[in-house]
Parts: C-alpha cells; sequence; structure tokens
C-alpha cells in the first residue's frame, strides 16, 4: 500500500513536472500573447488552490481513498483534452478543468502518508515523499522538453494519462481506507477556523508559498532565458531535471537523518535563502554551464525545505483535520505558482529581469519565518 501511495505521488507530480517545459511555449504556439501565456500558467495552479481547500474538507469526510481515486481518474480524463485545443483561449480552459481536478490528488496522498507514520519517523518518511517528487523532478522536465523539441507535444499528455491508468486500479485493489467512516463522523467544516490560527501550519505554508513562486517563476521564465540562450526546450527540460537529481541525493542517503534531528523551520529558511540567491544568479546567466551548476545549488535548497515544510503540517494536525490541512498548505502552494508566474510576467515586461521578484518573496518570507520562529522559542 505504501509503495503504491508513492507511486501516485510520482505519476501527480509527474503531471506537473513535464508540463514545466513546454506549456508556455505551446502556448505561444497557439496564438497566446506573453501575458495570456503567462495566465494559461497561473490559471492550473490558482484552480488548483480552490481543489485543495474544498478536497481537504472531502478527504477528511469522504474518506482518503474516495477523493484519491476520483481525483486521479477526473485529472486523466481532462488531460485527453490538451490535444484538442486550437486557441490559447482553450488551452486556458483546460488548464482551469485540469487544476480543480488535481487539488484534491495530493493532499489525499499526503495525508494517507501522515497517517501511517509516528512523530519519531516523520522527518525520513517525508523525505521519502520528497524522493519522489525528485524522481519526477528529474523525469518529467527531461521528457517533456525532449518531446517538445521533436514537436510531439501532444503525445507528452496521452504518455502521462497512460501512467495514470494502471496507478488508478492498483489503487483501486490494493489501497485501504486509512480513516475509518467511525473516525470521521466528528469531521465539520468547521474544523478550519482552529487550523487558520494555527502558527505552525502558517509557518509551512508561508514556506510553501515561497518554494512555489520559486517553481512558477521558473516555469514561465526559464525557457525564455534558455531561448535567449540560444538553446531549445530540451536544454529546459535538463536545467530542472538537474535540480531534482540533487535533490533526491540527499532525499535517500543517509543525509535525510537531518529532518529528524535538526528544526524543520531553520532548514527551511536556509533553504529558502539558498534558493533565493540562484534566483538572482539566473537573471545574469548567459551560459548553459552556468545554469547547470546554479540548478544544482537550487537542489540543495529544495531538498532543505520540502521535506522540512512537510513535517511541520503533519505535526501540527490530527487524523481528524489532516486532509484539512494538508488542503490549506497545497492551496498556499498552489498560491505562489500562481504569483510567481504572474510576478515573473510583470517583472518581464518591466524590468527585464524576470528573476528579481521571486527571490524578494523569498527573502522576506524567510526573514519572517526566522523572527516568529525565534519569537516562539524565547
Amino acid at each position: 500500500m505504501t509503495r503504491i501511495l508513492y507511486l501516485i505521488i510520482i505519476i501527480s507530480f509527474l503531471d506537473t513536472f513535464i508540463q514545466l517545459p513546454i506549456i508556455t511555449p505551446y502556448a505561444l504556439s497557439l496564438g497566446a500573447s506573453h501575458v495570456l501565456a503567462a495566465g494559461i500558467v497561473a490559471i492550473y495552479s490558482l484552480t488548483n488552490m480552490i481543489g485543495n481547500i474544498i478536497g481537504g474538507h472531502w478527504i477528511d469526510r469522504f474518506g482518503r481513498k474516495r477523493m484519491l481515486l476520483t481525483g486521479m481518474s477526473l485529472v486523466t480524463l481532462i488531460l485527453f483534452l490538451y490535444p484538442l485545443a486550437q486557441s490559447g483561449e482553450q488551452l486556458f480552459i483546460v488548464r482551469l478543468l485540469h487544476g480543480l481536478a488535481g487539488g484534491v490528488l495530493i493532499p489525499a496522498a499526503f495525508a494517507y502518508v501522515g497517517d501511517q507514520t509516528n512523530k519519531k519517523n516523520r522527518g525520513r518518511a517525508m523525505a521519502l515523499t520528497g524522493a519522489c517528487i525528485g524522481v519526477a523532478a528529474i523525469v518529467g522536465p527531461a521528457i517533456g522538453g525532449i518531446m517538445a523539441s521533436k514537436s510531439q507535444v501532444e503525445y507528452v499528455f496521452y504518455l502521462v494519462a497512460f501512467l495514470f491508468i494502471p496507478i488508478i486500479l492498483l489503487g483501486l485493489l490494493f489501497i485501504k481506507e486509512s480513516f475509518k467512516a467511525s473516525d470521521r463522523s466528528g469531521v465539520s467544516v468547521a474544523h478550519f477556523l482552529p487550523l487558520l490560527k494555527n502558527k505552525l501550519l502558517l509557518q509551512a505554508s508561508l514556506a510553501a508559498f515561497a518554494l512555489m513562486v520559486s517553481n512558477g517563476t521558473l516555469s514561465f521564465a526559464l525557457p525564455l532565458k534558455v531561448a535567449d540562450m540560444g538553446a531549445t526546450s530540451s536544454t529546459t527540460g535538463l536545467l530542472l531535471s538537474t535540480f531534482g537529481i540533487v535533490a533526491l541525493i540527499v532525499f535517500l542517503t543517509p543525509m535525510n537523518k537531518m529532518y529528524d534531528l535538526f528544526s524543520p523551520v531553520k532548514l527551511v529558511v536556509i533553504g529558502l535563502s539558498i534558493i533565493a540567491s540562484v534566483h538572482i544568479l539566473l537573471n545574469f546567466t548567459v551560459s548553459t554551464t552556468v545554469g547547470y551548476a546554479l540548478m544544482t545549488i537550487y537542489g540543495v535548497g529544495f531538498a532543505l525545505v520540502f521535506p522540512s515544510m512537510n513535517r511541520i503540517v503533519s505535526e501540527a494536525s490530527s487524523k481528524v483535520d489532516r486532509g484539512k490541512a494538508y488542503g490549506i498548505f497545497y492551496a498556499f502552494f498552489s498560491l505562489g505558482a500562481v504569483v510567481g508566474s504572474f510576478m515573473s510576467g510583470l517583472a518581464v515586461e518591466i524590468t527585464g529581469l524576470p528573476f528579481s521578484s521571486s527571490a524578494t518573496i523569498m527573502l522576506l518570507i524567510g526573514l519572517y519565518l526566522l523572527y516568529t520562529s525565534r519569537k516562539s522559542n524565547s
């Protein structure tokens, strides 16, 4: 069952990462303007945020398994709509639907993982989920970029859809519900209120927002930066895969013990500072060699942030409200991608430095988390 959950996490994030190097060029090829292309990148995350919040309650109300299978089934159907888009506006609508349907997947999967782990080993468990995401981050952009460079963009969507189908069947047959009907009897929308006041959940959510500001900026601006270097979409995919490889090494080696040994907030602050520094330097990068070096450093920062903030969410919630907690957390996750791509699009028009806005946001949030953490300790 745990292995199937990890497979679900891999495919769910592959669905996102495989599209990073292709959505902006695909939107432009359909006649979309740069502003509409940024909107097409952002709308997925915006509607994903809505799906996270609504889905978070449903996960606690109707159970993890039912919502997980429903989300995967809807995403599979919507993926078949991408090749049918004939204009930027039609692609915008498909991305909107994709975000809504996908909003249930990740909170349900992480609620499952949180249900099955104890506090002592939670950091390492979240590192393994991070490893799943690392696999998706390595494989997805590379495949997406290579297929796009060979003018086979529509096959990217078919590939992910056909990967979901056997995973849905495996989940239907072998995943057991971890949140029984008797546990769900007291579930209420009112549980959102104390969660919104939970300082630990707020810290984790702000970290998720900052991390996805970075990711949203990369998804919009990195293909443009690579084009300015005179390289192809496959280079974009390889650059994105580089940070996934580095993160995977951290997640799967003895280095993952640090997640249970050190304060997750401190690891988050260090990681965000590293990523912000990379974004500042990407503004002025003119060489793909330097780009690969920067994405290697980015991978270290990502490896510090992702398991740490997920550990905070799991420790700040219980079985009764864990679905909602991850729904709120991943809503901030999705909002960050919206803000990142939108601010990056504005920065291109105003300053010509698309990565400057994301660096500023990450540094400010990092300072705030450091301040609130020290205040709580004192």
